[in-house]
């Protein structure tokens, strides 16, 4: 019994001689830096903590921007200077006024100033501020504006935070930082979808993807199909200005519709690559609920391109609604979306969708937000032969033979093309030697079996009858 009591009395000695150290631990590194009032009080020439704090919320996906903005403000004052609050957690419940008055105790010293690293680019990042406190002079007078991005683990949203001696001077500067960080944009010409992917460079939700390299020569179409799409997209941004001049509007939509597998996806991966410099906003399945943001997005980041693909999905889903910030269907949030650009606005929507019915009465209640649809069918032989050619460009199959292929694939698409000129390479390549004519005519055979119906069919192919 004695020897549990002893035990005892060990372990709560233990207990409170570690308690003890902690709390001297933490009033040790409480007391560490300099304490950040007279800071503030010194850099305004007056008691900081009697001057209102003015807020501004960021949007998260503005975070770099904002950013990029304040540095390039702040960095005019060769005295300007960033410093970190330390404090532990706490700081991040508590305002700037809430820091202020409980500095004043020896609460929240000079730390180290927290940064988070966020994408700027599908392949840059960017360190930005997420808890600092820029001091600086701005049009002559003292500022100091907190900047704090969101922490998941504390909540709350991306802010500043920002003294300034009078109100006009805090209504300029962040006036400042608004226009500034629209047009220091990271989005600003890039392509972006609103898939947050943690494979890929992404920011609040917003991934970046690589502006494709789609020549003109690798898009089959009917004969000038391609043109009159280019013209519409490509052309008319080319000569903006000289429209502007006579008063012509830039806003415009364009419809691509036919079957699936058709090349309409390949049409936009051309357009898209065929305009650098142009901001894409690209959405699919469920991101069209973010038709709205999508759109504000194009607006603020002109000339830009906003992709709605296979959008027929959401003239037929009406559980989308409450994404577009309202009760109606999203089909109409997008034409809203669509119509409440100004006219000179340089935006485009590019829509494409495998059934032009379930769109075509909507579109003709709504007339003019698409003033161009053109049909992009199956292709026809001698398209089929084109595309059986472009896809085994590196492999040399014979003209004779891949005009064959093309002549036995009668209402295939150009899915079903490039995975015949795969096949045909993957069949020589099990038995250890180079592709040949022999070799296309057997993938043929294979994908026009009578047992890979359900393998053409989920190629595209819309042919019946092969006899």
């Amino acid at each position: 019994m004695t020897d549990t009591g002893d035990r005892q009395d060990d372990e709560l000695r233990g207990a409170l001689g570690r308690l003890v150290k902690q709390l001297l631990k933490e009033e040790h590194d409480e007391q560490r830096g300099t304490p950040m009032l007279p800071v503030l009080d010194a850099h305004f020439g007056q008691p900081a903590d009697d001057l209102p704090v003015v807020q501004e919320s960021v949007d998260a996906h503005r975070v770099v921007d904002v950013d990029l903005a304040l540095a390039e403000i702040a960095g005019r004052d060769p005295e300007s200077r960033l410093l970190g609050i330390g404090g532990g957690d706490q700081r991040h419940h508590s305002s700037l006024s809430d820091l202020m008055a409980q500095a004043g105790w020896g609460r929240f010293r000079q730390g180290q100033v927290d940064r988070l690293n966020l994408a700027t680019g599908p392949d840059t990042d960017r360190a930005t501020v997420a808890f600092g406190l820029h001091l600086f002079a701005y049009d002559g007078a003292p500022v100091a504006v907190l900047q704090r991005a969101a922490n998941p683990q504390f909540g709350g949203q991306p802010r500043l935070e920002l003294l300034a001696p009078t109100p006009e001077v805090a209504t300029a500067l962040l006036t400042e930082v608004r226009e500034l960080s629209l047009s220091l944009s990271v989005l600003r010409g890039q392509v972006i979808t609103f898939a947050g992917n943690p494979y890929e460079h992404s920011l609040s939700g917003i991934t970046f993807a690589r502006r494709p390299d789609l020549p003109a020569d690798r898009v089959i179409l009917p004969e000038g199909t391609l043109d009159q799409v280019r013209a519409h997209v490509v052309g008319l941004a080319e000569h903006r200005e000289q429209l502007r001049s006579k008063g012509q509007h830039l806003k415009r939509g364009v419809l691509l519709y036919g079957p699936p597998g058709t090349g309409k996806t390949h049409t936009v991966r051309h357009l898209i690559s065929a305009v650098p410099g142009t901001t894409v906003v690209i959405l699919t399945g469920m991101q069209m609920g973010f038709v709205a943001a999508a759109a504000q997005i194009a607006r603020a980041h002109q000339p830009a391109i906003v992709v709605l693909e296979d959008c027929d999905l959401i003239a037929e889903d009406r559980d989308h609604g409450h994404f577009g910030g309202g009760p109606s269907p999203l089909l109409f949030t997008l034409l809203d979306a669509m119509d409440g650009l100004d006219a000179d606005a340089d935006v485009v929507f590019l829509l494409t969708t495998n059934r032009a019915e379930a769109l075509e009465r909507a579109l003709a209640q709504r007339p003019g937000r698409v003033d161009l649809a053109v049909e992009i069918p199956l292709p026809d032989e001698p398209a089929r032969q084109s595309l059986i050619a472009l896809y085994a460009t590196e492999v040399g199959f014979s003209t004779s033979a891949i005009a064959e292929a093309a002549a036995a694939a009668a209402g295939t698409t150009a899915s079903y093309a490039k995975e015949l000129v795969r096949r045909a390479v993957l069949i020589a390549a099990m038995d250890g030697r180079e592709p040949g004519d022999e070799d296309l005519a057997a993938a043929t055979a294979q994908l026009q079996a009578d047992g890979a119906s359900l393998t053409r069919a989920l190629l595209g192919t819309t042919a019946t009858d092969r006899s």
